[in-house]
């Protein structure tokens, strides 16, 4: 296709993200819209964007020229604005979570089909190096089959803000869980994202009030908002292949460190992708590991597997991977069959965590 011409919906951190990668990949930034004008015109000029507005729907109208957008909006927005924009005949890249359900996603799904359109979601984690790298491994055999898998993202102190839209149930559709879905989501895709059977979980509430908790980064505190989503989660997967996965996403919990983290268990390799970051949170302190280990001559052998820094854990690789796919150049990282099976996960793990029994997927 000729140049793609993209506008950004949000004016938040992640767009300096995306707008990178498009125009790493050769697309056009055309707009940025914003339901806070003011903060729409701000940062269209913060990121050399020509237009602006503070209104999507009078934007798709001003342009009709315009092939695809990229959503970074409270999550309770995800679904609307991908509706609007896959009905006027957009492609689209959409922030995580993919939304607030599965029947949302469900609807997204059928939209993008029904538009013969493009519907791909910010999983930057697949887009990091290490991803990339074991993913080669897996083609070439190197892993076998996974057998087990434990996906981790945990924090001791990182609540996102206390009342802000990330706090409130209505807004996010949850907390950690929903909000730190990565590596289940990466974990799956080491996996080839095989078909969920039963899942158990628990969410637990401890600290999630308390300030001394919150994170170095997020939104700013709204005193009298709401704060009703829980500060950790831990539960087990199994799928109908013989697979199975644990997984652990915590805002707040005594934890020694952050760790973002994929294990896994093959039947001829096994292997590791982590991130620790120091105690302020910040990727300046990360140390990084991608890992593979195996057997060779009868003794265990640990292989370090040795790949170029990403600060941005993949952020801007993502939004290159969805412009080079408008463009037919590559294959998507994500699709929305698979954003489907994710949401029916969490889905699956919040039912399981208010009855207190396993859920059938």
């Amino acid at each position: 296709m000729r140049t793609p011409k993209i506008a950004i919906i949000g004016a938040g951190g992640m767009a300096a993200y995306h707008a990178r990668g498009f125009r790493e990949a050769g697309a056009e930034l055309i707009a940025l819209a914003d339901v806070n004008a003011a903060a729409a015109e701000k940062a269209a000029t913060r990121h050399g964007i020509p237009r602006h507005f503070g209104d999507v729907g009078e934007m798709l109208r001003a342009l009709p020229e315009l092939d695809a957008v990229s959503i970074i909006v409270p999550n309770k927005f995800h679904a609307p604005l991908a509706l609007q924009a896959l009905k006027a005949g957009k492609h689209v890249f959409c922030e995580k979570p993919p939304a607030m359900s599965a029947p949302e996603m469900a609807r997204m799904h059928s939209a993008a089909a029904k538009a013969r359109r493009t519907l791909m979601f910010n999983f930057n984690n697949r887009a990091r190096p290490e991803s990339y790298a074991i993913r080669e491994y897996l083609r070439q055999g190197v892993v076998g089959t996974i057998n087990s898998c434990q996906a981790k993202w945990i924090r001791r102190t990182g609540i996102p803000g206390f009342g802000g839209w990330f706090t409130t149930k209505a807004l996010s559709g949850g907390g950690p869980l929903i909000d730190l879905l990565h590596m289940i989501d990466l974990g799956l895709h080491f996996m080839g994202y095989p078909e969920p059977a039963h899942i158990l979980a628990r969410t637990y509430h401890d600290h999630i009030t308390d300030k001394s908790f919150k994170g170095p980064w997020g939104i700013p505190d709204v005193a009298k908002g709401v704060t009703d989503v829980e500060a950790a989660a831990h539960g087990f997967l199994t799928f109908r292949s013989g697979q199975s996965m644990s997984f652990a996403v915590s805002w707040a919990e005594m934890n020694q460190r952050e760790e973002v983290s994929v294990t896994f268990q093959g039947t001829r390799a096994g292997g590791l992708v982590r991130r620790l970051f120091g105690t302020d949170g910040l990727d300046a302190t990360a140390i990084d590991a991608c890992e593979l280990y195996t057997h060779e001559n009868g003794r265990p052998v640990n292989r370090s597997i040795v790949v170029p820094p990403d600060e941005t854990m993949g952020r801007v690789r993502s939004a290159v991977n969805f412009v080079r796919v408008l463009q037919g150049a590559e294959e998507p990282l994500n699709t929305p069959d698979q954003a489907l099976a994710l949401m029916r996960i969490i889905d699956g793990a919040y039912r399981s965590a208010a009855t207190g029994r396993p859920v059938a997927l």
